[in-house]
Protein backbone atom coordinates (compact mmCIF):
# COMPACT_ATOMS: atom_id res chain seq x y z
CA UNK A 1 0.00 0.00 0.00
CA UNK A 2 2.54 2.33 0.91
CA UNK A 3 4.41 1.62 -2.37
CA UNK A 4 1.19 2.36 -4.34
CA UNK A 5 0.78 5.89 -2.59
CA UNK A 6 4.85 6.83 -3.36
CA UNK A 7 3.87 6.22 -7.11
CA UNK A 8 0.94 7.53 -7.01
CA UNK A 9 2.69 10.80 -5.69
CA UNK A 10 5.43 10.86 -8.07
CA UNK A 11 3.27 10.57 -10.86
CA UNK A 12 1.28 13.67 -9.35
CA UNK A 13 3.93 15.57 -9.26
CA UNK A 14 5.53 14.60 -12.81
CA UNK A 15 1.99 15.43 -14.47
CA UNK A 16 2.17 18.79 -12.66
CA UNK A 17 5.47 19.57 -13.67
CA UNK A 18 5.03 18.66 -17.48
CA UNK A 19 1.22 20.80 -17.32
CA UNK A 20 3.24 23.97 -15.53
CA UNK A 21 6.01 23.82 -18.17
CA UNK A 22 2.73 23.31 -20.96
CA UNK A 23 0.99 26.08 -19.32
CA UNK A 24 3.76 28.67 -17.74
CA UNK A 25 2.02 31.22 -15.24
CA UNK A 26 3.46 34.61 -14.91
CA UNK A 27 2.86 35.78 -18.51
CA UNK A 28 2.92 39.13 -18.85
CA UNK A 29 2.86 42.49 -21.24
CA UNK A 30 2.76 40.71 -24.70
CA UNK A 31 2.97 42.88 -28.33
CA UNK A 32 2.38 41.63 -31.54
CA UNK A 33 5.24 42.75 -34.03
CA UNK A 34 4.21 44.76 -36.78
CA UNK A 35 4.38 42.30 -39.48
CA UNK A 36 2.16 39.69 -37.37
CA UNK A 37 4.41 37.35 -37.09
CA UNK A 38 6.06 36.96 -33.79
CA UNK A 39 4.69 38.15 -30.09
CA UNK A 40 6.76 39.05 -27.11
CA UNK A 41 6.10 39.00 -23.96
CA UNK A 42 7.85 39.19 -20.42
CA UNK A 43 7.98 35.99 -18.53
CA UNK A 44 9.12 36.14 -14.92
CA UNK A 45 11.27 39.08 -15.73
CA UNK A 46 12.35 38.80 -19.03
CA UNK A 47 11.37 39.20 -22.35
CA UNK A 48 10.32 35.82 -24.53
CA UNK A 49 9.21 35.73 -28.19
CA UNK A 50 7.23 32.86 -29.75
CA UNK A 51 5.82 32.81 -33.23
CA UNK A 52 2.21 34.02 -33.54
CA UNK A 53 1.09 30.19 -34.61
CA UNK A 54 2.50 29.33 -31.48
CA UNK A 55 5.44 26.67 -30.61
CA UNK A 56 8.30 26.92 -28.65
CA UNK A 57 9.47 30.61 -26.68
CA UNK A 58 12.91 32.10 -27.50
CA UNK A 59 14.51 33.72 -24.58
CA UNK A 60 15.81 37.70 -25.60
CA UNK A 61 16.82 38.95 -22.15
CA UNK A 62 18.42 37.35 -19.69
CA UNK A 63 19.01 39.26 -16.70
CA UNK A 64 18.73 39.04 -12.75
CA UNK A 65 16.54 42.53 -12.69
CA UNK A 66 12.70 42.65 -14.05
CA UNK A 67 12.41 43.12 -17.79
CA UNK A 68 9.13 44.34 -18.93
CA UNK A 69 6.84 46.70 -21.25
CA UNK A 70 8.06 44.63 -24.44
CA UNK A 71 7.38 46.93 -27.82
CA UNK A 72 8.69 46.39 -31.16
CA UNK A 73 9.77 48.73 -34.33
CA UNK A 74 8.12 49.34 -36.73
CA UNK A 75 10.55 46.72 -38.73
CA UNK A 76 10.04 44.20 -36.14
CA UNK A 77 13.36 43.94 -36.10
CA UNK A 78 14.43 45.71 -32.91
CA UNK A 79 12.37 45.39 -29.21
CA UNK A 80 12.15 48.35 -27.34
CA UNK A 81 11.95 47.49 -23.39
CA UNK A 82 12.29 48.04 -19.59
CA UNK A 83 14.38 47.10 -17.01
CA UNK A 84 15.90 48.00 -13.99
CA UNK A 85 19.11 46.04 -14.08
CA UNK A 86 20.78 49.85 -13.66
CA UNK A 87 19.02 50.29 -10.30
CA UNK A 88 16.33 52.34 -11.54
CA UNK A 89 13.52 52.17 -14.39
CA UNK A 90 15.10 52.47 -17.20
CA UNK A 91 14.39 51.67 -21.09
CA UNK A 92 16.50 49.95 -23.26
CA UNK A 93 16.82 48.07 -26.78
CA UNK A 94 17.64 44.78 -27.92
CA UNK A 95 17.70 42.66 -31.34
CA UNK A 96 14.37 40.61 -32.20
CA UNK A 97 16.94 37.64 -32.39
CA UNK A 98 18.51 38.73 -28.79
CA UNK A 99 21.64 39.95 -28.07
CA UNK A 100 23.49 42.60 -26.02
CA UNK A 101 20.89 45.14 -24.85
CA UNK A 102 21.70 49.29 -25.47
CA UNK A 103 20.40 51.01 -22.43
CA UNK A 104 19.00 54.72 -23.72
CA UNK A 105 17.61 56.48 -20.74
CA UNK A 106 20.15 57.11 -18.08
CA UNK A 107 18.06 59.24 -15.54
CA UNK A 108 17.74 58.35 -12.09
CA UNK A 109 13.66 57.98 -12.11
CA UNK A 110 11.58 55.50 -13.27
CA UNK A 111 10.91 55.69 -17.71
CA UNK A 112 8.39 53.43 -19.08
CA UNK A 113 8.28 52.76 -22.21
CA UNK A 114 4.37 54.08 -24.44
CA UNK A 115 5.15 53.87 -27.97
CA UNK A 116 7.92 53.23 -30.45
CA UNK A 117 7.35 55.87 -33.32
CA UNK A 118 7.88 54.80 -37.05
CA UNK A 119 10.50 55.18 -39.45
CA UNK A 120 13.12 55.37 -36.42
CA UNK A 121 11.01 58.44 -35.58
CA UNK A 122 12.01 57.58 -32.09
CA UNK A 123 10.43 56.63 -28.76
CA UNK A 124 7.40 58.14 -26.63
CA UNK A 125 7.58 57.61 -22.55
CA UNK A 126 6.34 58.57 -19.33
CA UNK A 127 8.67 59.58 -16.25
CA UNK A 128 8.75 62.38 -13.33
CA UNK A 129 11.58 64.44 -14.72
CA UNK A 130 10.63 67.82 -14.08
CA UNK A 131 9.75 66.77 -10.20
CA UNK A 132 8.31 70.61 -9.54
CA UNK A 133 5.75 69.67 -11.85
CA UNK A 134 4.43 67.65 -9.62
CA UNK A 135 3.38 69.90 -7.15
CA UNK A 136 -0.52 69.86 -6.67
CA UNK A 137 -0.63 67.45 -10.07
CA UNK A 138 -3.24 64.63 -9.37
CA UNK A 139 -2.80 61.72 -9.41
CA UNK A 140 0.34 60.36 -10.62
CA UNK A 141 3.11 63.46 -11.66
CA UNK A 142 4.76 61.55 -14.49
CA UNK A 143 4.73 63.59 -18.10
CA UNK A 144 5.36 62.24 -21.72
CA UNK A 145 8.73 62.69 -23.29
CA UNK A 146 10.40 61.25 -26.66
CA UNK A 147 13.90 60.14 -27.24
CA UNK A 148 15.31 59.16 -30.55
CA UNK A 149 16.47 55.07 -30.81
CA UNK A 150 19.68 55.81 -29.84
CA UNK A 151 19.17 57.45 -26.58
CA UNK A 152 20.22 61.06 -26.42
CA UNK A 153 18.46 64.36 -24.42
CA UNK A 154 14.54 64.00 -23.77
CA UNK A 155 12.22 66.25 -25.50
CA UNK A 156 9.07 66.79 -23.49
CA UNK A 157 5.84 66.26 -25.29
CA UNK A 158 3.48 67.12 -22.90
CA UNK A 159 2.76 67.33 -19.00
CA UNK A 160 -0.82 65.92 -18.91
CA UNK A 161 -1.39 63.01 -17.13
CA UNK A 162 -2.21 60.55 -19.76
CA UNK A 163 -2.07 56.53 -20.45
CA UNK A 164 -2.72 53.64 -23.14
CA UNK A 165 -0.96 55.26 -25.51
CA UNK A 166 -1.52 54.59 -29.78
CA UNK A 167 0.48 56.67 -32.67
CA UNK A 168 -1.21 57.27 -36.08
CA UNK A 169 0.94 56.57 -39.00
CA UNK A 170 1.19 60.42 -39.48
CA UNK A 171 2.54 61.03 -35.87
CA UNK A 172 -0.19 62.31 -33.77
CA UNK A 173 -0.80 60.02 -30.15
CA UNK A 174 -4.18 58.18 -29.25
CA UNK A 175 -4.19 58.58 -25.55
CA UNK A 176 -7.03 58.04 -22.53
CA UNK A 177 -6.84 61.02 -20.11
CA UNK A 178 -6.75 60.93 -16.74
CA UNK A 179 -8.84 63.44 -14.34
CA UNK A 180 -8.91 61.88 -11.39
CA UNK A 181 -8.51 58.61 -9.56
CA UNK A 182 -11.37 55.87 -9.78
CA UNK A 183 -11.86 52.30 -9.65
CA UNK A 184 -11.18 51.13 -12.94
CA UNK A 185 -13.59 48.24 -12.02
CA UNK A 186 -16.20 50.44 -11.00
CA UNK A 187 -19.33 49.26 -13.46
CA UNK A 188 -21.48 51.79 -14.70
CA UNK A 189 -19.36 54.63 -13.96
CA UNK A 190 -20.37 58.03 -14.69
CA UNK A 191 -18.72 61.05 -13.10
CA UNK A 192 -16.79 64.13 -13.62
CA UNK A 193 -13.71 61.75 -13.76
CA UNK A 194 -14.55 59.23 -16.63
CA UNK A 195 -11.78 59.03 -19.06
CA UNK A 196 -12.18 60.17 -22.52
CA UNK A 197 -10.33 59.62 -26.07
CA UNK A 198 -8.09 62.13 -27.00
CA UNK A 199 -6.08 62.62 -29.84
CA UNK A 200 -2.38 64.97 -29.76
CA UNK A 201 -0.92 66.79 -33.03
CA UNK A 202 2.61 67.40 -31.21
CA UNK A 203 3.31 69.45 -34.43
CA UNK A 204 0.41 72.40 -33.51
CA UNK A 205 0.22 70.95 -29.55
CA UNK A 206 -3.78 70.65 -29.98
CA UNK A 207 -5.52 68.06 -28.17
CA UNK A 208 -9.01 66.91 -29.88
CA UNK A 209 -11.59 65.15 -27.85
CA UNK A 210 -12.80 62.16 -29.76
CA UNK A 211 -15.22 60.78 -26.92
CA UNK A 212 -17.64 62.50 -24.97
CA UNK A 213 -20.49 59.90 -23.24
CA UNK A 214 -20.04 60.34 -20.02
CA UNK A 215 -18.76 56.75 -19.19
CA UNK A 216 -15.83 55.38 -19.50
CA UNK A 217 -13.80 55.49 -22.45
CA UNK A 218 -10.70 53.50 -22.34
CA UNK A 219 -7.74 51.28 -23.67
CA UNK A 220 -7.43 53.17 -27.61
CA UNK A 221 -6.10 51.50 -30.63
CA UNK A 222 -5.29 52.36 -34.32
CA UNK A 223 -6.56 49.83 -37.24
CA UNK A 224 -3.88 49.38 -39.95
CA UNK A 225 -5.86 51.31 -42.38
CA UNK A 226 -4.33 54.46 -39.49
CA UNK A 227 -7.94 56.35 -39.34
CA UNK A 228 -10.50 53.58 -38.07
CA UNK A 229 -10.01 54.16 -33.97
CA UNK A 230 -10.70 50.71 -31.67
CA UNK A 231 -11.67 51.27 -27.62
CA UNK A 232 -13.47 49.88 -24.76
Amino acid sequence: MKNTLLSLFAFISIATTISAQDSPLWLRRNAISPDGTQIAFTYKGDIYTVATEGGQARQITTNPAYDSDPMWTDDSKTIVFSSYREGSKDIYKVSAKGGEPTRLTTHTGNETPMAVLENNDGIIFSAAIQQDAQYGDFPGGTQLYQIGMDGGRPRQVTSLPISNISVRMDGTLLYEDHKGYEDPWRKHHTSSVTRDIWLYDSKSGKHTNLTNIGGEDRNPAIAPDGNTIYFL
